[in-house]
């Protein structure tokens, strides 16, 4: 009775893995329609607002001081040791290294470089934009302030806006971005923009970023998030540079391999076989010249038998007895009638 073994989840998710990957017929690329272009200048105009704000001392950084006197890491500290590990969501290494497994993946499984470097690419506009916002405005944060009501602005700083914010937003609103079902593009919008909320807040109250850090992070994420379809055609000449140097270095190396030193295809090497006593050449090198040029360059000394047709020998002879009518089976396609003595 032959019974067959129960698969566990982790054989199915195995088995799913070694399929083949397929890529989808069509992939959805975003593009920059009137209500993307719509949502980029309301969200730069809010970016320059902020900055605008906190340059002339306004009412804002009137609230950030209050925010920072207030010390939320004070008034809750039953939550501090959670938000010290939820921060981590908005850190760029570990984010980038988990986002970009799962976009590798999706890579692997669609045949396609765009989901990587969509990542890249929003990765670089990222440190490029932030970073240089960071070094031109110099703000202090709440821990180094110097002057209570100051903007501590131009002082060397490197908070305004917020890095974990902004990264929360880029990091996790890519997965969104690169979605391809309506559906999922839905519920991970709203993942990703309740995990970035979350994590800048949390800067707020562990007291390294000023509130307007964070109003200015979000902005600042959320322009790099918008502005990605213009980047595109890109992205997609990028990918298929890309695709033509691994063809260009693979036909490379399919020329330059050296050729063995054998005798050609054509003409097998043959072990050397005696003459049969009547001067004709064994059926196997008949065969073996009749061969077509594809054939490898070492031939087996023959295909085994089977056990029926091997004849049990003694020393004194066979103990099969004799038919007259059987013809042994030959080496090739054609074999050669055995004839009397």
């Amino acid at each position: 009775m032959r019974t067959e073994r129960n698969l566990t989840r982790l054989d199915r998710v195995f088995a799913r893995l070694d399929r083949e990957p397929e890529r989808p017929a069509n992939i959805f690329v975003p593009r920059m329609s009137r209500h993307r272009v719509v949502l980029l200048v309301a969200t730069l105009a809010f970016y320059l607002a902020i900055v605008w704000a906190v340059a002339v001392t306004s009412w804002l950084v009137r609230f950030d001081w209050q925010v920072m006197f207030f010390r939320p890491y004070q008034q809750w500290p039953e939550i501090h040791a959670f938000l010290d590990y939820y921060v981590v969501l908005g850190q760029r290494g570990p984010t980038a290294v988990m986002v970009c497994a799962w976009l590798g993946w999706r890579s692997w499984r669609q045949h396609t470089l765009r989901p990587l470097l969509t990542l890249g690419a929003s990765l670089l506009l990222l440190n490029i934009t932030v970073g240089a916002a960071k070094l031109g405005m110099g703000r202090l944060g709440p821990h180094y302030a110097i002057t209570i009501g100051s903007n501590e602005m131009g002082l060397g700083g490197d908070i305004f806006p917020s890095g974990h914010t902004a990264n929360a937003v880029v990091t996790w609103g890519i997965l969104a971005y690169l979605a391809s079902t309506p559906r999922a593009r839905r519920w991970l919008s709203a993942l990703s923009a309740v995990t970035s909320l979350g994590v800048g807040l949390t800067t707020v109250y562990l007291g390294t970023h000023w509130l307007s850090d964070v109003l200015l992070g979000w902005a600042a994420g959320l322009l790099i998030l918008l502005a990605l379809p213009w980047f595109e055609p890109l992205i997609a000449r990028a990918e298929a540079w890309i695709f033509r140097l691994r063809d260009a270095v693979r036909s490379r190396r399919g020329r330059t391999v050296p050729a063995p030193a054998t005798s050609p295809v054509g003409a097998p090497v043959m072990a050397t076989q005696p003459a049969s006593p009547d001067g004709e050449v064994p059926a196997r090198e008949a065969v073996a010249a009749a061969r077509s040029p594809r054939a490898p360059a070492y031939l087996a000394p023959g295909p085994h038998t089977t056990r029926s047709e091997r004849t049990p020998v003694t020393p004194v002879g066979s103990r099969r007895p004799p038919h007259s009518d059987r013809t042994p089976r030959a080496a090739g396609t054609s074999a050669r009638p055995v004839t009397g003595n």
